[in-house]
């Protein structure tokens, strides 16, 4: 399952990524495409697997395990809808869906962290808030159906709670976990940094989504606690591991990468802000400098694991050895790509794209054609 999810959210985002090169869909429907038929069922992937870890307990029950294939399927009505083929009854059937399974993917969470032996790991506090941020951005569809006065507020309150509250929390609770695995060294200040630090947080995706709705200082404020909040991690890093040892594993590479992109995004938010860049650049950049780094950063770690699942084998570590070969060239462009797309140049998507597609051809030659030793 997680293999499958894994490999779809790859193709579903090359796929619109050349859609996008050959001029269709909008720009509306690719970003719908990618967040709800791609990101967010492996997002939810990721949680199923990551929480078992941080409360101690028994892998996810095969219900759980439902929920992403489910969103795929109410993914696919969203994406029918904003490609214009189907109606506003299957956007908010696909919403109130996706709401529905979000609640039941959050009560397991807490039943799972109150059953622990223990304190559980406060990484999955993490998730808890932005499976909340990503509730309320659900329940704004339907909002802004019966509140069409107020559809622009509620559409950029809808945007930021699911780009920086649900992604972006999940990606940053995940990543303090996710990359001292990676370099075999535990960050030892990861735990206390992710318990102080998620009330700055999620006052930072509050300010800065009800900042962008109705009150633009507030965002001003909102992207200062997010950009504190992001940097810290990075410079523990910096500190502890040294960056050439983060750059030497494609995976930590990509990771990393992420983190960068994330603050680049967060400074070319303020910049749209203050009037100094368009904001229709904003999601295509925040695809390629931050979803890219981060999906394939993550992905080369966690795909040998899941296609092998058990013992660490030496065919496991032949497939991730070539899935982290060229991690570092990938998040470079990928982060080009990015930063060219926020300047409203279209040619960063041609970079994205040979990012994602060195990816797949790395992907290909660890599981199709792995090399024997």
């Amino acid at each position: 399952m997680l293999f499958y999810l894994g490999l779809s959210a790859l193709f579903v985002i090359l796929a619109t990524l050349a859609f996008l090169l050959l001029g269709e869909p909008s720009y509306l429907a690719a970003t719908h495409l990618v967040f709800s038929l791609a990101v967010l069922p492996l997002v939810f992937a990721a949680i199923a697997h990551f929480v078992p870890v941080l409360t101690r307990s028994a892998g996810a029950p095969q219900g759980i395990w439902l929920a992403p294939l489910l969103l795929q399927g109410a993914g696919f009505l969203v994406f029918l809808h904003f490609f214009g083929v189907a109606n506003t009854s299957a956007l908010n059937l696909a919403a109130v869906i996706s709401l529905l399974l979000a609640l039941a993917f959050a009560g397991w969470l807490m039943v799972r962290a109150r059953r622990c032996l223990g304190k559980p790991h406060p990484g999955w506090r993490w998730y808890l808030a932005s499976l909340a941020f990503l509730v309320t951005g659900l329940a704004l569809v339907l909002v802004m159906h019966y509140w069409p006065a107020e559809r622009q507020a509620f559409r950029l309150l809808h945007l930021h709670l699911n780009t920086l509250g649900f992604i972006g929390l999940t990606a940053i609770g995940t990543l303090q976990v996710l990359l001292p695995t990676v370099l075999s060294g535990p960050d030892t200040d990861a735990a206390a940094r992710l318990r102080l630090d998620l009330p700055l947080a999620v006052a930072g995706v509050l300010l800065v989504g009800l900042g962008a709705a109705f009150c633009l200082p507030l965002s001003l404020v909102g992207a200062g606690f997010l950009f504190y909040i992001t940097c810290r991690p990075g410079l523990s890093w910096l500190s502890r591991y040294g960056l050439p040892a983060i750059i030497a594993d494609g995976a930590s590479a990509g990771l990393a990468a992420s983190l960068c992109g994330f603050l680049l995004l967060l400074a070319f938010g303020v910049a749209h802000a203050l009037g100094l860049l368009e904001g229709r650049n904003a999601i295509p950049a925040f695809m390629a400098a931050f979803l890219l780094p981060l999906v394939s950063g993550a992905l080369s770690q966690l795909l040998p694991v899941w296609r092998y699942p058990g013992r660490r084998t030496p065919v496991r570590d032949r497939a991730r050895e070539v899935l982290v070969k060229r991690g570092a060239m990938r998040a470079l462009l990928f982060i080009c790509g990015g930063v060219l797309l926020a300047f409203g140049h279209n040619e960063g998507l041609w970079l994205a794209a040979g990012g994602l597609l060195l990816f797949l051809n790395d992907l290909i030659a660890s599981f199709c054609f792995p090399v024997p030793k």
